[in-house]
């Protein structure tokens, strides 16, 4: 099989293209990137990181779109418009307002994805040109938002991916001693808010008895990040990054990780090498959400994305039926939300694609909470898509990490200030 990887000369990349040599799926990857130096450092650290694999899959660079994506079967976009100095920017803008600035979650959020819709919905289209039967398996943030604007041109063939889910829940069988691929996962929600309900085996919902076990609840990061009180008044498992929700206050004043990001990868991209990406990715990782966390992370194995796109590929090409938790058109599964909307929710995967399994109606709290950030993303879209200035102002002002009007104003018009990428707002 012929991978494109649209974001080539990303830092994370050099994951997807390890977890290609323990399998034969891929003979040939394409990189893809507007930036010539980065493709290139990124090359020399895949030569280095195949020396001496058996089959590894020939490696390719190229600037242009329509050489990658030629007789491509997989598609993996990867994109960062703006690069972290715009994230340092989103981060900055959002803090000196006294919001909070994550480039997935309120203010930053949407800023990024001002920036990144108009491209990923271009990019999409040149994809249903050039490769009409190619899927396409996005990573580019905000997932869910992205996803749902390429959906709009690609429909079911773009499918959007984290590996939030899928660590929960594999720490989560880890607290119950229970093996993950006996038990099934009730997990649902948007990216990155989405919450864990219930967790049957054989039958039988184990998760209340983990969590009326303070030790075991709070043995692991979800569980040391909320509180087993919190946990037990949700009854349920939220995602890591519903801290900023529940914790909106405290969290606000976050530093920038756009910031820290930026000086470790500079580094790296002005030396680089397999053993400097592999000290940069530590450094990272370690850091991931350091912000929130009293503890160190207890999964430092470079975040899972890759081996959820993979276990995701090899179902879609025609090997085992598999389920995984992904960001796919909603259809009926998640009651509450649009058919078109992008929810994140478990799907059965084969070689017709990934279909959503049907799940219970969020309770209250949470589909309040799901249905004003979905409004947000929307908005965000129709103002990347139109021009409209009135519906990113709609976007800031309507989610419940901005909560004034006036302050979505001022967001408004310094992000303006800040990206040349948003001069299309009208």
């Amino acid at each position: 099989m012929k991978l494109a990887i649209l974001g080539g000369g990303g830092f994370r990349v050099p994951l997807v293209h390890g977890a290609l040599l323990t399998g034969r799926d891929v003979t040939e990857l394409v990189l893809h990137d507007v930036d010539a130096g980065r493709l290139a450092a990124i090359e020399r650290v895949l030569a280095e990181q195949a020396a001496g694999a058996d089959d590894a899959p020939r490696v390719r660079t190229t600037t242009d779109l329509a050489t990658a994506l030629s007789d491509v079967d997989f598609v993996f976009s990867a994109i960062r418009v703006g690069g972290l100095r715009g994230r340092q920017l989103d981060e900055q803008v959002a803090s000196a307002e006294g919001v909070l600035g994550q480039e997935t979650a309120g203010a930053g959020g949407i800023a990024y994805g001002l920036r990144t819709v108009p491209v990923a919905v271009r990019l999409a289209r040149t994809i249903g040109e050039l490769a009409p039967r190619a899927w396409v398996i996005n990573f580019t943030n905000p997932a869910g938002m992205v996803t749902e604007a390429m959906a709009a041109h690609l429909g079911g063939r773009v499918i959007g991916i984290c590996d939030s889910p899928v660590g929960l829940c594999r720490r989560v069988a880890l607290a119950l001693g229970v093996d993950p691929a006996t038990a099934w996962f009730d997990y649902a929600g948007l990216n990155h808010l989405g919450w864990l309900r219930a967790v049957r085996v054989g039958g039988e919902d184990v998760l209340p008895r983990l969590l009326a076990d303070t030790a075991a609840v709070e043995s692991f990061e979800e569980g040391k990040l909320f509180g087993a009180d919190w946990l037990r008044a949700l009854g349920a498992l939220p995602n890591e990054y519903l801290h900023y929700y529940y914790f909106a206050r405290e969290a606000a004043g976050s530093e920038s990780r756009g910031a820290l990001l930026l000086q470790q990868q500079r580094r790296f991209y002005e030396e680089p090498s397999l053993a400097s990406w592999e000290r940069t990715r530590l450094e990272r990782e370690a850091t991931y959400m350091a912000e929130t966390r009293e503890g160190e992370r207890d999964d430092l194995e470079g975040g899972g994305y890759e081996k959820v796109a993979l276990a995701l590929m090899r179902a879609l090409s025609g090997g085992e039926r598999t389920t995984l938790i992904l960001n796919v058109r909603n259809g009926s599964a998640l009651p509450g939300l649009p058919s078109d909307a992008v929810v994140e929710v478990p799907c059965v995967v084969d070689a017709n694609g990934a279909r959503p399994v049907a799940a219970a109606t969020l309770p209250d709290h949470a589909l309040g909470l799901v249905t004003a950030v979905k409004a947000v993303e929307r908005a965000t879209i129709e103002a990347a898509t139109t021009g409209s200035r009135a519906a990113a102002l709609r976007a800031f002002a309507l989610h419940p990490l901005v909560g004034s009007v006036p302050v979505a104003r001022r967001l408004l018009e310094r992000y303006l200030a800040a990206h040349p990428e948003l001069s299309y707002l009208a």
